[in-house]
């Protein structure tokens, strides 16, 4: 059973950091592709960034140069490393992760997506 658990979220003032973790369990990383999505208050849930099994990595225009996805393979862990953050980038952020058969242009879609973590809480002040 495929489990994704995120942590490292908190509340920063407008231009600071933030580095979260998702710790995955009951896949292998050669057999998935990854991504973090976020949800605002009455917004939709969007893809931010996301990363397949070579390393080849998808950002939303909106974070592109701000931030970064990583995973380290023998943790089965993966990362988003924000910097310059803004008071837009308010969100709940989700781990996912699914089956690596798709185009990586397509990875910032939730459709290719089949497991979900449960989210963690990140708070921009201005």
């Amino acid at each position: 059973q495929v489990q994704l658990v995120e942590s490292g979220g908190g509340s920063v003032q407008s231009g600071g950091s933030l580095r979260l973790s998702c710790a995955g369990s009951g896949y292998t990383s050669a057999s998935v592709h990854m991504g973090w999505f976020r949800q605002g208050p009455g917004k939709e849930r969007e893809g931010v960034a996301a990363i397949d099994p070579d390393g080849f990595t998808l950002y939303a225009d909106s974070v592109k140069g701000r931030f970064t996805i990583s995973q380290d393979n023998a943790k089965n862990t993966l990362y988003l490393e924000m910097k310059s953050l803004k008071p837009e980038d308010t969100a709940v952020y989700y781990c996912a992760a699914g089956p690596s058969l798709y185009d990586p242009r397509l990875l910032l879609l939730r459709g290719v997506y089949k497991y979900w973590g449960q989210g963690t809480q990140v708070t921009v002040s201005s």
